[in-house]
């Protein structure tokens, strides 16, 4: 999928400036899509010079100009047009911890433990970030009201993948840093024989 896909999809939300679109994808698309703001940047270039998006400046006082940017329609086209493509590829995952997991039986287990413990601590941190994005997004309605009421469906489902991988995450981190933890111990005690 093209970068340009989850920048259409977040100004599904409305108009926005690219700094209002990097800190956008870290509170609702980064549970999908990862980039930097140099890249959101570029891309909403790009897509602008394809007429997918339009621009428009807006004066600030106190403040540098800013561009807001929004979806023309051919810029709905393409994500009518993405919609309807065949289905992606599934997941796949490229994780340089889960190698250092793989191999951590050559190296010193307490090195890769802590990197777990690092990795589900920051997952922990996201849930909490997500939990509280999913309470604003639902205002105080029940899920049920939200799915039948709501403007658009589409952010609370992927909130939800968020929320299912980044519990996915804190209970593989909380299994594997006891599963080492016995490991080490086992290793450390003196054998019987």
């Amino acid at each position: 999928m093209a970068l340009r896909n989850a920048v259409m999809a977040a100004l599904l939300e409305g108009e926005a400036s690219g700094y209002d679109l990097a800190k956008g994808f870290e509170a609702s698309v980064a549970n999908f899509w990862m980039a930097t703001p140099q890249q959101i940047y570029r891309e909403l270039e790009r897509m602008a010079g394809e007429g997918l998006v339009a621009a428009r400046m807006v004066r600030q006082e106190r403040r540098p100009d800013k561009r807001l940017f929004s979806l023309t329609e051919a810029g709905l086209d393409a994500v009518r047009a993405f919609l309807a493509e065949d289905p992606a590829k599934p997941l796949a995952i490229r994780d340089e911890l889960l190698v250092k997991v793989q191999c951590v039986d050559l190296g010193d287990l307490e090195v890769v433990r802590a990197e777990i413990v690092r990795r589900t601590e920051r997952s922990a941190a996201k849930l909490a970030r997500y939990e509280r994005g999913r309470e604003r997004l639902l205002a105080g309605r029940s899920e049920d009201e939200y799915c039948a009421t709501g403007e658009r469906i589409g952010p609370y489902l992927t909130l939800q993948a968020g929320l299912a991988l980044e519990r996915a995450n804190v209970r593989w981190g909380e299994l594997a840093v006891r599963l080492l933890a016995q490991r080490a111990a086992a290793l450390a005690a003196p054998a019987h024989g």
